[in-house]
């Protein structure tokens, strides 16, 4: 586990700012790394890192809606066990407006099947999510 508390978290930036404040791919796909990091890992800090304190996390068409960083931390954290029986994921950035990016994804879990996901993720200007929306559809 990582030795930096939660409190301390604010001040760290998970990715390289951009000059001009707008997200880039690069910005983008680091981002996506660390989810997926966070994912295989379900460490606090993991996921801390890619998320404001005010944050809002909302995935359709399941009503989930975290809203802040601890519930969001706690919400992640609340799916560990289904997780373990694997899953791959693979992605696509679709388009980025300003601070704005549309990631397209196919995830793949042994215990769940096949969803294909669409994220819409807007980031602050130091490239930590503000509000993540998520469509996940299941595969037939």
């Amino acid at each position: 586990m990582h030795a930096k508390k939660l409190e301390d978290m604010t001040n760290i930036s998970p990715l390289p700012p951009t000059n001009t404040g707008l997200v880039t791919a690069e910005t983008v796909t680091s981002w996506i790394e660390k989810y997926l990091r966070a994912w295989e890992t379900n460490d606090r800090d993991d996921i801390a890192a890619l998320f404001t304190e005010d944050a809002e996390y909302h995935e359709r068409p399941f009503d989930t809606e975290w809203i802040g960083r601890e519930d969001i931390i706690q919400g992640w954290r609340g799916r560990w066990e289904w997780q373990q029986g694997g899953w791959t994921f693979e992605s696509t950035i679709s388009g980025i407006h300003d601070r704005t990016a549309v990631i397209t994804g196919l995830g793949h879990y042994t215990e769940l099947g096949d969803f294909d996901n669409v994220w819409t993720v807007t980031f602050d200007e130091l490239g930590r999510c503000t509000r993540f929306e998520m469509v996940n559809t299941e595969r037939p």
